[in-house]
């Protein structure tokens, strides 16, 4: 199968948009600055590109970036089609929950992979987007998913894309400053010794153990808020908010206070060894009907970057994780 986008060997490169601009008024702005003002779907780092590729005229020339145009002036772009990914598209199924012609909701299922790398060029979200979704700009001229926000191969849920420039700046701006707010469904092992708990402890690679991230002196700032929300025998059913989003955050937050997540084998392998008599038992058994961590992304609340229209979005445990769920809630009554 093709790339996305990408032509036929007897099919000619598609022509470029053209973009004719005329300056108004007093002006003391450089050209890429006025480009990247005037155009806000393209990033300063794509306005600078498209310069040095030749692709802008002013007044019918080759302009260099730190000219400054006067009234009266006239600009054209020549914007060039995205390029296809290198990538193959992939009929994996998928859940899309939203989607327009801005960005893409999806609740990813566990065991899928969010990107493309080493050891995982196909069979990833990438993939599937790239098959399921038709109307993509393209992220820094390459016709790709802008993904705002990973979540680990074994954990479920909601994860937001962007489909083009415009949009995945706005939403990694939004991210960046706290106002998309993503609360996950975990159950980590023993009980908390509030129904409320904050952390907030710096989150890096490891010292010790470069494939693992932890808590580290010097680190990056990472805050998570937990509530109970159910307790079982010998685990507590929490929902996770995100104030930050660290790399393994939650997993690593909650084995830093002694409470890791069920099922994790990175930073909670085992952890039910600990315990003794009938609780050791029951964690055993509860291990034993998880095939993966127990972490859900169950909601997602954010503006639109177009509109601002807020917009909230919830998935429910997925089956394997619920079934576990009833279990260890029939089990720990009484």
């Amino acid at each position: 199968m093709a790339s996305a986008g990408a032509a036929g060997p007897d099919e000619p490169d598609p022509a470029p948009e053209l973009r004719r601009l005329v300056v108004e008024g007093p002006t003391v702005e450089r050209i890429d600055r006025f480009l990247a003002r005037r155009l806000p779907e393209l990033s300063r780092s794509r306005v600078a590109q498209l310069l040095e590729d030749g692709q802008v005229r002013l007044n019918g020339r080759i302009p260099k970036k730190s000219e400054r145009p006067a009234p009266g002036d006239v600009i054209e772009v020549a914007l060039p089609r995205p390029e296809p990914a290198a990538l193959t598209p992939e009929a994996i199924p998928l859940d899309i929950v939203y989607q327009d012609e801005d960005l893409v909701v999806v609740d990813k299922p566990a065991g899928l992979v969010v990107h493309p790398a080493a050891g995982h060029r196909t069979g990833t979200l990438v993939n599937a987007l790239l098959y399921h979704v038709h109307d993509l700009s393209g992220i820094g001229g390459v016709l790709r998913p802008g993904i705002i926000h990973r979540l680990d191969k074994d954990t479920s849920g909601l994860l937001l894309v962007a489909k083009h420039d415009a949009a995945h700046r706005a939403l990694a701006a939004a991210l960046k400053q706290r106002e998309i707010r993503r609360a996950y469904l975990v159950a980590a092992w023993g009980h908390l010794a509030q129904e409320s708990w904050t952390v907030a402890a710096p989150v890096a690679r490891s010292p010790a153990h470069r494939q693992r991230m932890a808590v580290v002196a010097g680190g990056r700032a990472a805050v998570t808020h937990f509530r109970r929300l159910e307790r079982w025998r010998a685990a507590d059913f929490l929902r996770a908010e995100l104030e930050t989003g660290r790399t393994h955050q939650i997993r690593v937050h909650l084995a830093h206070i002694g409470h890791a997540v069920v099922g994790d084998r990175t930073y909670g392998a085992a952890a039910e060894r600990g315990m003794s008599g009938p609780d050791r038992t029951w964690a055993r058994d509860f291990a034993r009907r998880l095939p993966r961590q127990f972490l859900h992304a169950a909601e997602l609340r954010f503006r639109h970057p177009r509109t601002g229209e807020p917009l909230h979005f919830e998935s429910p445990l997925p089956t394997d994780l619920a079934a576990a769920a009833e279990w260890a809630r029939r089990t720990s009554e009484g």
